[in-house]
């Protein structure tokens, strides 16, 4: 059996920074790719950042585009989330999600609060 773990969430001042981390534990493991997905308060969840392990092209959600940098250790099934300048919008639980199926995230963490204080 598969876990994603996160951790490194908490509570950040707007504009300052927080680096949450996520990482697999359990099975050996493979992925294609691993995101960064978010859900706020009455939201619904929704795409933050992803990396792609073969070549680690990345891709991000236009409103985190500039602030945040996602990055990894494909060998480690290890991602991390750099968020700098975050915003009191930015405010959600932050799950990390592995992809061993083309795209389709199928292994899921289970969430590490994010809070922004402005």
């Amino acid at each position: 059996q598969v876990q994603l773990v996160e951790s490194g969430g908490g509570l950040v001042q707007a504009g300052g920074s927080l680096r949450p981390s996520c990482s697999a534990s359990g099975r050996p493991f493979s992925s294609n790719r691993m995101g960064w997905f978010r859900q706020a308060p009455g939201k619904e969840r929704e795409f933050v950042a992803a990396i792609v392990w073969s070549g680690g092209r990345t891709n991000y959600a236009d409103s985190v585009k500039g602030r945040f940098t996602i990055s990894g250790d494909n060998a480690k099934s290890t991602v991390y989330l750099q968020m700098n300048s975050p915003k009191p919008e930015d405010t959600a639980v932050y799950y990390c999600a592995a992809a061993t199926i083309l795209t389709l995230y199928n292994y899921w963490g289970q969430g590490t609060q994010v809070t922004v204080s402005s």
